[in-house]
C-alpha cells in the first residue's frame, strides 16, 4: 500500500541520493502529537518523533550505502507512513543483497550503542532521555526489521540464508511457510508493542504473498 503512495517532497541526500517524502508519512507525528496533553508533553512528542523518522532515514541511508560501496547506483529512498525503502539499480547477487539489506539493521545497532554508551554520562535530564530514548528507538527499528516475514529486511535475509542451504522452491517454501505464522500473530504482537513502548505500527506483512511462497514448486 505505503510504496504506491506519490512523493509530495523530495531533496538531495547524503552521496546525491534522492529522498522522498510522501504524504502518509504524516501519519506518524499526527498520530503521536495527537496524543499530546499539554505543552510539555507535547515537546517531548515533537522531539520523540523527530527522532524516529530520523532513525529510519538512517536506515534506509545504511542499505544506500551498502549498495553504493559495492558500486551499485541508488535510484531513491522513499520515506511513508510504513516505514520506507532504499531502491537500487540494476539487477544484484544474493552476496551483494545480504550487504545491502543487513546494513540497515546495523546502522540501527549502530545508534543503539553509541548513544546507550553516552547516556549514563549525561547529566541534563532532557538529553539523556533523548539519548535513551534514540537508543530504545533504534534497537527496536533493528529487532523489528530483522523479523523473519517479508518484505521486511530479516524476512529477505532469512531467504537469502535459506538459499544457502537448500533448493531454491524448498528454501522458498519454508520462508513462507514461517512467514505465514508469524502474519497470523502480527495483530495481537501490534497490540503489544504499543501498550509496551508506546510504538504504534502502521506496516502489516502480507499474509498472501507469504502463503504464494509456500505453494513453491507446488
Amino acid at each position: 500500500m505505503f510504496r504506491s503512495d506519490v512523493p509530495v517532497f523530495q531533496f538531495r541526500g547524503p552521496w546525491g541520493v534522492p529522498i522522498q517524502i510522501t504524504a502518509s508519512l504524516l501519519l506518524i507525528p499526527l498520530l503521536y502529537l495527537s496524543l499530546s496533553n499539554g505543552s510539555e508533553m507535547l515537546f517531548y512528542n515533537i522531539v520523540f518523533v523527530g527522532m524516529l523518522l530520523g532513525s529510519i532515514l538512517l536506515h534506509e541511508l545504511g542499505h544506500a550505502w551498502g549498495a553504493l560501496v559495492q558500486g551499485i547506483p541508488v535510484r531513491r529512498i522513499l520515506l511513508h507512513g510504513g516505514g520506507g525503502f532504499c531502491e537500487h539499480e540494476g539487477d544484484t547477487t544474493p552476496y551483494e543483497q545480504e550487504l545491502i539489506i543487513a546494513m540497515g539493521p546495523i546502522v540501527n545497532l549502530a545508534i543503539w550503542a553509541i548513544c546507550s554508551l553516552i547516556a549514563p554520562g549525561v547529566e541534563n535530564m532532557t538529553w539523556a532521555w533523548a539519548l535513551y530514548w534514540m537508543a530504545y528507538i533504534n534497537l527496536f527499528l533493528a529487532i523489528f526489521n530483522l523479523l523473519p516475514v517479508m518484505p521486511l529486511d530479516g524476512g529477505r535475509l532469512f531467504a537469502l540464508f535459506l538459499l544457502r542451504l537448500f533448493p531454491e522452491e524448498r528454501a522458498t517454501a519454508m520462508a513462507g511457510w514461517v512467514g505465514v505464522v508469524l502474519t497470523l500473530m502480527w495483530l495481537p504482537g501490534m497490540i503489544w508493542v504499543f501498550f509496551n513502548f508506546g510504538l504504534v505500527l502502521f506496516f502489516i506483512p502480507p499474509l498472501w504473498l507469504h502463503w504464494q511462497m509456500t505453494r513453491a514448486g507446488a
